[in-house]
């Protein structure tokens, strides 16, 4: 009996990362869990909050999503969907618009300022935070 149990735990666990996954699949611009968990509830789907938290934390930790703290401070989600991996974001403090770019200057920088000092298997990540210009005409 606990086995069928801990299969249903298994399969709905399964269901709700797809579901969050799948609400990521359809935003442009970083959202955050509460946005997200918005989103599920939109679509009547019954995931709560406390396992799309979970979820997303886990999704980042992977690097199976991209997570980034806004200007106040909150984690902030997206799938980019980068294939290639290393990249950086602008996005803007306003509307959220983000663009996905790539950094080779920051990359020859941080790869010599890290042989200078001694350093091996750095990384980094590069968000850039500003108005677009959209925003900066209203």
């Amino acid at each position: 009996m606990p086995l069928k149990e801990d299969k249903k735990i298994v399969e709905r666990s399964t269901r709700q990362q797809s579901s969050i996954l799948e609400a990521l699949y359809g935003v442009d611009e970083f959202k955050s869990a509460q946005d997200i968990h918005a989103l599920l509830s939109k679509k009547k789907l019954k995931v709560g909050l406390a396992t799309v938290y979970r979820t997303l934390q886990k999704m980042a930790e992977k690097e199976d999503i991209d997570a980034i703290k806004s200007v106040d401070g909150e984690t902030l989600y997206r799938h980019c969907g980068q294939n290639d991996g290393h990249h950086h974001h602008l996005i803007c403090s306003k509307c959220g618009l983000t663009i996905t770019v790539e950094g080779p200057a920051i990359e020859n920088w941080t790869e010599k300022v890290a042989k200078e000092n001694g350093f091996r298997e750095v990384s980094h990540k590069v968000d850039i935070f500003g108005v677009c210009k959209s925003c900066k005409k209203k």
